[in-house]
């Protein structure tokens, strides 16, 4: 093994410097362990919320778009909520190995209520219980998902060249495992709960994710770990201040160093120039015996602050992104419950095809559609973060003029057969033509939940990298938040102005207009693709002091 840098540890025993030079092939090993964990936790995941609106619906007797409200709040809490949280405890505080030991004990005790609570408790007190697990469910998935990936990227070591280069096909190959444990559980998990009892059904993800724990702690030995160095929050405010308190500060004199530095030196930026101020050294300043952190930042600070204001736009373009996203687990499940099922298949395994879309379409990316681009390009990854992204928003456009069109299609069919009235009975119409949906789903992860993935890992600062994971969760997080909020507000307009017949309402699917509302949502998608692509043209990647790869990036 090559040498190390010395590693000190602190009273928690995390390691406070990464190993100097790590073989590639021990950071695959250590990486393995982890995507094996992200693996089980994403079978359980899937397992639980694919079926999750066919439960509160068809067990708990809530209307349909009470039960995609009910699912789209909880998701946006699982990812957009609590992952900022457990992303700011491990940055902070617990590091990213204790934050995910923490979080998986906590998810593990969620699902053993929850499992108690459909086999064990009437189905007059089941509903407190089973939100109360439901929600011990989401703090565990809070600590588990910003970390886990981000943690299994750290043991690639940057500054060695084999380690940066494989890095980039890790984020794809670490996708293609949560697509694979994804399509898992919504095949068997599924399954399960329609055919064999919800008690099962929600007793595998129990299984799985005290497997996944077990995984974890065998690998400990091998993991390389940073040590928490506080509140990054602070730095960023820090900048805001005292930029803000010499705000009235003309010219750019003396900017301060710090000489004690050991974060990567940013290269210097034009953008933001306001907050350029906070690195100046003025009269008070020089006066002053000890530096003032609130008033003065060094050079490397500002420009990570930089870093956090660029990123911003790039967030919340994807907010639609998540609307569209939202759907699959929601209305598309239950428009598959209202069509011709063959060989049993339950509506919400349909999620498989956007699972194994992923298994292929990852694949197809890195091993011949990378060293294609690449050869035209010239780039190392084919085509920028950015660009990736940017095919995948307007795929998932495309994905709702598909839905929009399969559902006016499945309209006309129950029309047709005089079914428009009675929505328990099946239409005429196979499920099958749900997959293309399906399939465009699961290319949009390909370009922009992959792409996300690693762009948020790359463009934080370092020691923010729990946080840049958890902006990426909290995208679609915010867009099921947004889904659930777009319902309410076509059901109040649509009931106030639609003649009576209020859009989205009702158990009553065949009278819901749901083709009208993925209209909409392609339509304001369209209009967030075009404020994306302005934001993309602007934006400035973060280049490193004497890092000559990240130059080509923009």
């Amino acid at each position: 093994m090559a040498t190390s840098a010395a590693a000190s540890q602190d009273a928690h025993g995390d390691i406070n410097v990464f190993r100097a030079k790590k073989p590639m092939k021990n950071s695959w090993r250590s990486a393995i362990f982890i995507i094996f964990v992200e693996i089980a936790e994403r079978f359980a995941a899937f397992g639980l919320s694919g079926n999750l609106i066919n439960y509160l619906n068809n067990v708990l007797g809530m209307p349909i778009s009470s039960a995609a409200k009910n699912v789209n709040i909880w998701l946006g809490v699982s990812t957009a909520v609590t992952p900022v949280l457990g992303a700011f405890v491990a940055d902070s505080y617990l590091g990213r190995f204790r934050t995910i030991l923490f979080s998986s004990i906590i998810y593990l005790l969620g699902l053993v209520l929850l499992t108690i609570s459909v086999s064990a408790i009437s189905l007059v007190h089941r509903k407190p219980v089973f939100f109360l697990a439901l929600y011990m469910i989401s703090v565990g998935e809070g600590g588990h998902k910003p970390c886990v990936q981000t943690f299994a990227a750290d043991q690639f070591d940057e500054s060695d060249p084999e380690d940066k280069l494989a890095k980039s096909s890790f984020f794809n190959w670490y996708y293609l495992g949560v697509a694979l444990g994804a399509t898992a559980g919504l095949v068997f998990v599924v399954y399960a709960q329609d055919y064999i009892g919800w008690a099962i059904g929600f007793g595998m993800p129990l299984v799985a994710i005290a497997g996944s724990l077990l995984i974890f702690l065998i690998g400990q030995k091998t993991y390389r770990r940073a040590v928490p160095i506080g509140s990054p929050f602070t730095k960023f405010m820090q900048v805001v201040v005292a930029a803000f308190r010499k705000r009235h500060v003309s010219g750019l004199g003396e900017c301060y160093q710090d000489v004690d530095c050991t974060a990567p030196a940013l290269a210097r930026t034009n953008q933001f120039k306001f907050l350029n101020k906070a690195m100046m050294i003025d009269e008070i300043d020089a006066s002053s015996q000890k530096r003032n952190e609130w008033r003065l930042c060094c050079v490397n600070q500002v420009e990570e602050a930089k870093l956090i204001f660029r990123l911003f736009p790039v967030w919340i373009s994807y907010f639609m992104f998540g609307v569209v996203i939202a759907q699959q687990g929601t209305y598309f499940t239950k428009q598959g419950s209202t069509m011709v099922r063959h060989l049993k298949i339950p509506p919400a395994t349909l999620q498989v095809v956007s699972g194994l879309t992923v298994l292929t379409g990852a694949a197809i990316y890195d091993c011949f559609f990378v060293p294609m681009a690449r050869k035209l390009t010239k780039h190392p990854s084919g085509i920028t973060m950015l660009q990736r992204m940017g095919i995948g928003i307007f795929i998932s456009i495309i994905t709702m003029v598909v839905a929009a069109l399969v559902e006016g299609k499945r309209v006309s069919i129950a029309r047709k057969h005089g079914l428009i009235d009675t929505p328990k009975s099946v239409v005429p119409m196979a499920i099958w033509w749900l997959v293309p949906q399906y399939m465009l789903c699961g290319l949009t992860d390909v370009f922009a939940i992959i792409g996300m993935q690693e762009f948020f890992y790359n463009q934080v600062p370092e020691e923010m990298r729990s946080m840049g994971a958890a902006m990426y969760l909290s995208t679609t997080g915010v867009g099921s938040f947004l889904s659930s909020g777009f319902i309410s507000v076509v059901q109040i307009i649509s009931s106030r102005y639609g003649n009576g017949e209020g859009w989205l309402t009702g158990n009553n699917l065949n009278r819901a207009h749901l083709d009208y509302f993925y209209w909409i949502l392609a339509g304001l998608s369209s209009l967030n693709l075009c404020f994306y692509v302005w934001v993309a043209k602007g934006f400035v990647y973060k280049k490193i002091e004497c890092d000559k790869d990240m130059a080509t990036e923009a």
